[in-house]
């Protein structure tokens, strides 16, 4: 069998007057991500682990912040085209594991509607999908709160 491990990161600015998605799903919150899309931080980071394992370069080559095609667009749209992206390479994706940072709000209560949204996207048990959360212990532009950033590792099999 052939495996692959892939690592996503990936950063936004948080704002008042913008919407919170994380995971596929909004967040309710008083700020938001900045982006050109809908600046899903944790399907950012998982769209570059995908990309990266498979060898099929970054999600900015993919889907450029310069085409005015991708602004605003829902995420989930990139992630079921990062997905088919690797089953033409013949891979499937076995697992992600993934970490958000974020001060507030807490994400904890979200995580299993992220875990179901993501599995069914990724055609993977919603056992395969790990999402933690953490803070940043009130250091820097995370732990002020005035970013967010998620890291994603993925396995893939051929």
């Amino acid at each position: 069998m052939n495996i692959r491990i892939g690592f996503g990161i990936d950063v936004h600015q948080l704002k008042k007057d913008y919407k919170l998605f994380i995971g596929g799903i909004l967040i309710p919150s008083d700020f938001g991500a900045v982006g050109h899309s809908d600046a899903d931080v944790l399907i950012h980071a998982i769209c570059d682990a995908l990309l990266g394992a498979a060898n099929l370069r970054d999600i900015g080559y993919h889907f450029s912040d310069k085409d005015p095609a991708y602004k605003g667009i829902d995420s989930k749209i990139l992630l079921k085209e990062v997905v088919q992206l690797i089953h033409k390479k013949n891979y499937k994706v076995v697992n992600i594991d993934c970490t958000v940072i974020l001060e507030l709000p807490k994400l904890n209560p979200h995580i299993p509607e992220m875990q179901e949204v993501l599995a069914q996207i990724l055609q993977i048990d919603i056992d395969a999908v790990s999402i933690k959360a953490t803070t940043h212990e009130k250091v820097d532009s995370f732990g002020d709160g005035k970013a967010i950033k998620a890291y994603a590792t993925c396995l893939l099999s051929k």
